[in-house]
């Protein structure tokens, strides 16, 4: 499969020492080679990189000093021609270069470009072209190798090896319905059918039951800190993160707006949401915070109630708990260096079961108390990432869940003494829904809008 060459910055936007245009396609050395001065690249080693001063064809004028690397077909990312040049960090200088690219025939790369070629020339399937996103979007080690595990086919060749499985299953009924002379055909074949479902399934449910955990390590835990005014959700949020995000005063109502952070827990992401205080209120401000609160809680995995051990529980108190009588909660009962009024027996009915920590923000007490609770409450207090093979992408969840309705279809119809070759339609949609993961049998239209989600150099 032949396309145009693409090309585009493939570093983030702003200053720095660097920056870097890419290219691909037939075409990329040959671009590449009417702007460098110095040098013929269609002469030098595949994989070498080399010193030039890149040169306006059109008005002959200097316009960067450049390191230029050069990639041959098919050892590369893409499997074209890559080439990519190596510029002074600044955003006038990589958008002239990328101007001059443009200029001279490549054409400007859609969002996720590059990968989407690696995936239609066959580099990577789809599952690990995702994983190139993941491996972006990492925000902690375990997220990253979870990523990298994806990244390296572990997932895909699970996939393989049970589609296998199925399609050898499917033959072997093919062939039985071909050649139906003996008696015992029909018996055989519903009983080789039974074993090989039953192990795919199982296979899948193991998969399925790890997703939660994998889903976690990929897009976080979103978690919401609530609580009255003044009770030290801020500094919570500002003890986790180790930074001061937030403003922390004796004023009720200081903060009246969400506050977004992303923190490390254990190796695991928590996207921290620090919200206004719930309560009423007449400042239209703080009343738009208050809402906006409200509806973090209806989005979040987890819930940090703060309460103040130096006060009473108060009718606001309760209706927090009635709030979030049905969502994930670890309770904190913060200001412990000050003495209790709080009633603790009433806090523990209310918690209703819930992890309940007792923490001094101001003494930087009983955070290593809280992290524990997190991760027990989403790992069993540990996350294993060396061997497991962690299916984290939802559309991989929702297929596989589709994949075991399809084997529930199919074990079901083994039961009541279905014709084979009608349980085969189930045993075959089950091998179609796995192939969607790895993209063997997933739409044009899905591909374009996967892809489209990935940043504009990647």
């Amino acid at each position: 499969m032949e396309f145009d060459t693409i090309a585009a910055i493939s570093t983030p936007i702003g200053e720095g020492a660097i920056a870097i245009v890419r290219l691909s396609g037939k075409q990329a050395i040959t671009i590449a080679n009417r702007m460098v001065s110095g040098r013929d690249l269609n002469q030098v080693d595949s994989h070498t990189i080399h010193y030039g001063k890149i040169v306006d064809p059109a008005t002959n004028e200097l316009v960067e000093e450049v390191m230029v690397s050069v990639m041959r077909a098919p050892k590369t990312f893409t499997r074209e021609d890559v080439v990519e040049l190596n510029c002074h960090g600044g955003l006038a200088s990589v958008n002239r270069l990328l101007e001059l690219t443009l200029q001279e025939g490549a054409r400007l790369a859609e969002p996720g470009e590059f990968t989407k070629r690696a995936f239609l020339n066959g580099r990577i399937d789809l599952s690990q072209a995702e994983a190139v996103m993941d491996l972006i979007r990492a925000k902690t080690d375990k997220a990253m190798g979870v990523a990298m595990k994806q990244l390296d086919g572990k997932l895909s060749k699970l996939i393989q090896r049970l589609r296998q499985m199925l399609i050898e299953t499917v033959a072997h009924v093919e062939v039985n319905i071909d050649y139906p002379e003996y008696d015992d055909v029909e018996e055989m074949t519903k009983q080789v059918m039974f074993d090989k479902i039953g192990e795919v399934y199982q296979e899948i449910e193991r998969l399925l039951a790890m997703a939660k955990q994998g889903k976690v390590l990929r897009e976080g835990i979103s978690t919401a800190i609530i609580g009255r005014p003044n009770v030290g959700k801020s500094s919570l949020m500002n003890s986790l993160v180790q930074e001061n995000k937030a403003i922390v005063t004796d004023i009720p109502g200081t903060t009246r707006d969400i506050i977004e952070e992303y923190v490390n827990v254990r190796g695991v992401p928590l996207r921290l949401v620090d919200t206004a205080g719930i309560r009423d209120t007449d400042d239209i401000v703080e009343k738009i915070g208050v809402e906006r609160s409200r509806q973090v809680l209806k989005e979040a995995d987890l819930i940090l109630l703060v309460l103040n051990n130096n006060e009473p529980l108060t009718e606001q108190d309760r209706q927090l708990f009635n709030l979030i009588a049905d969502l994930q909660t670890i309770i904190l009962i913060n200001k412990t260096d000050l003495p209790q009024t709080i009633d603790r027996e009433e806090v523990e009915r209310l918690a209703n079961g819930n992890p309940i920590v007792a923490t001094s923000l101001v003494n930087e007490e009983g955070i290593d108390q809280l992290e524990t609770a997190i991760a027990d409450t989403f790992f069993t207090g540990n996350i294993e990432t060396t061997d497991l093979t962690y299916v984290s992408n939802v559309r991989h969840i929702q297929l596989l869940k589709q994949a075991l309705r399809a084997l529930d279809d199919a074990r079901a119809g083994l039961d009541a003494d279905m014709p084979i070759d009608l349980i085969q339609i189930d045993v075959t949609r089950t091998w179609e829904l796995l192939g969607e993961i790895v993209g063997d049998t997933v739409q044009d239209s899905l591909i374009d809008q996967l892809f489209s989600q990935f940043c504009l150099g990647k």
